[in-house]
């Protein structure tokens, strides 16, 4: 299983949160009495969600212990202890977490590509859902910029190679125009859309140090001590070669990421 290090994604915080932010904003519900938010990670979404819909009953699902124990002191940050009581955390597979209830709103922010089957998965979150209910998901879809072909080829040679390629997958997420045909015949509406995010980053391997927060975490876990040294060098060497640094320091990390909005019929 992957171990996924809080401090190591929240390096990128305020750039991962915009996108969280956007799908947010496109959410038509005046009210939710009951929600989840699948994936919640650092609970930072969770409670943005817990703010917007202040008499909601919520969920924070993830499979991560690591993350689970941010998300508990970003609650209790954030909530008086009564207030936070309307706030549950669950360590559980997010592909196969059930509510206790039909639910208002399912929100999901980077999270369901690291599920299969989108196919299967998007109509049983619309099962999941009151009619009237909305189910909002964004999902990176980068698998063809030049920081997945860096890994790839990465992947490709030295003495991990055969230790490493059970864990490589096909591209998860579907253009926008899959998840418009999937999801329509559940829905009363839906509104699905596509951006690009032009990140600037700073400092040395800024690339290398988004990625290790996220798509090359599984390669790193299952790396043996001795080989992951290596394997980040080169890592880091490709990367640097796909994302040159401007002459003012920012190397600029295109990013895109595809969402979609359903309100179930």
């Amino acid at each position: 299983m992957t171990t996924w290090d809080p401090r190591q994604y929240a390096a990128f915080a305020d750039e991962r949160a915009r996108p969280a932010s956007d799908l947010l904003a496109r959410i038509p519900l005046e009210t939710v009495t009951a929600g989840v938010d699948l994936g919640c990670g650092t609970g930072a979404q969770l409670a943005a969600i817990a703010r917007h819909w202040p008499a909601a009953r919520l969920w924070g699902v993830d499979l991560s212990e690591e993350m689970l124990s941010v998300a508990r002191e970003t609650v209790a940050r954030a909530f008086s202890p009564a207030d936070g009581q309307r706030i549950r955390l669950d360590r559980a597979d997010i592909g196969a977490w059930e509510p206790p209830e039909p639910l208002d709103l399912i929100y999901s922010n980077a999270a369901l590509h690291w599920l299969d089957d989108h196919a299967a998965l998007m109509p049983r979150l619309m099962g999941l859902l009151k009619p009237g209910g909305v189910l909002a998901v964004q999902m990176p879809r980068n698998y063809a910029a030049p920081a997945h072909k860096a890994l790839g080829e990465t992947l490709s040679i030295g003495p991990w190679r055969e230790r490493l390629a059970a864990l490589l997958r096909p591209e998860p997420v579907s253009p926008p125009e899959v998840y418009d045909e999937l999801i329509s015949p559940l829905a009363s509406r839906i509104d699905v859309w596509e951006t690009v995010y032009y990140h600037h980053l700073s400092g040395e391997d800024p690339v290398f140090n988004w990625v290790k927060g996220t798509a090359i975490r599984p390669f790193l876990d299952a790396l043996p001590d001795d080989q992951r040294g290596d394997f980040e060098a080169a890592c880091k060497a490709r990367l640097r070669d796909a994302y040159a640094t401007r002459a003012d320091g920012i190397t600029v990390f295109p990013f895109r990421r595809v969402f979609f909005v359903a309100v179930k019929r």
